[in-house]
């Protein structure tokens, strides 16, 4: 890799007894908008705190633009931009009067501040309620907010930490938008989600963490190719057992399960069916071949529903969770 914005070498942090990150090892270009997937409790938002200068590392070492993040702490944060989780913003003051606010901790003032602040809620979609209590808006346009007041003094690097939580559809995209215009700006940005769609579309890498470890590190599409399992269900009225044994030889195929349930009729009687759940690393070349089993066995098909793979069953496979929203 070429020159890096962020290096993280051996990083380990711990707290008490609990070693929450356990010797982690990237780097991050400038301009690359970097993802960071785990489950609950994996690590993700340690890591944001050590790179936001809040929480040293217990040993190992982290720059941010070859600045070390115990050493400089005070010089980074002037370039460095913070989203957090939890909503950071001043219920009693309007929207205008929040980013006045941050910005002036930024040491902007007068005609600068005036245009940035309008300039930021022209790009949130928020100018017409420019001057309304926070405490009036929903939750999506406090996200919004949060957003833009992690803009306010121009940063190079942009940590985000499930910027999505709790969003309404309308809101979570005009944030989309806004993530996707300062990438194409080649703004830096780290991004924790728990959005699976969001990390494949946004993403140009994406670091899965579990248990403080890093265990996967690659583009979106490369961790697909690579380990992404593909599903086949197929429903059945009655089951032939040597179908499950012939359908277990495939080459392909990592597992085949059947379970019974029942499906409404047509009369509104229930009917049940068989559905059998076919894992694979080859989709559409095991989908012709368990067509051509069921042709020879005479089997008919009552469904059929094929999901490809995706980064939410990399990460069910590397980790064995779901993520859970």
């Amino acid at each position: 890799m070429g020159p890096h914005m962020v290096k993280v070498l051996d990083l380990i942090r711990r707290y008490g007894e609990r070693t929450a990150l356990k010797g982690l090892n990237f780097e991050i270009a400038p301009g690359e908008l970097f993802g960071l997937l785990g489950p609950n409790g994996a690590g993700k938002t340690t890591l944001i705190n050590v790179l936001a200068t809040l929480l040293k590392p217990t040993s190992g070492h982290v720059t941010i633009r070859s600045m070390d993040v115990v050493r400089q702490a005070k010089e980074i944060k002037h370039f460095i931009g913070i989203v957090p989780q939890e909503i950071a913003l001043y219920s009693t003051l309007s929207a205008r009067e929040n980013l006045g606010f941050y910005g002036r901790m930024y040491g902007l003032q007068g005609l600068e501040l005036r245009n940035r602040v309008d300039e930021l809620l022209e790009m949130i979609k928020l100018s017409d309620r420019r001057n309304e209590r926070v405490d009036k808006f929903s939750g999506g346009m406090k996200r919004r907010l949060n957003l833009a007041i992690g803009l306010v003094h121009r940063p190079t690097l942009l940590l985000l930490d499930e910027p999505m939580v709790g969003v309404d559809p309308q809101s979570r995209n005009h944030i989309l938008e806004n993530i996707q215009a300062l990438k194409a700006e080649g703004m830096t940005m780290i991004y924790t989600t728990h959005y699976m769609e969001e990390a494949e579309r946004l993403c140009d890498r994406v670091a899965i963490i579990d248990e403080g470890r890093l265990i996967a590190l690659d583009s979106p599409q490369q961790l697909v190719e690579q380990m992404g399992d593909g599903l086949i269900h197929i429903g059945l009225r009655s089951v032939d057992p040597g179908l499950i044994n012939t359908l277990r030889t495939l080459p392909r195929v990592r597992e085949v399960q059947c379970l019974e349930r029942d499906e409404p009729g047509e009369e509104g009687e229930t009917v049940s069916e068989n559905r059998i759940t076919i894992r694979t690393d080859q989709v559409r070349q095991t989908l012709v071949e368990v067509i051509g089993i069921c042709e020879q066995l005479e089997i008919r098909v009552g469904s059929l529903e094929v999901l490809e793979p995706n980064l939410n069953s990399v990460f069910l496979q590397l980790t064995g969770k779901r993520l859970r929203k």
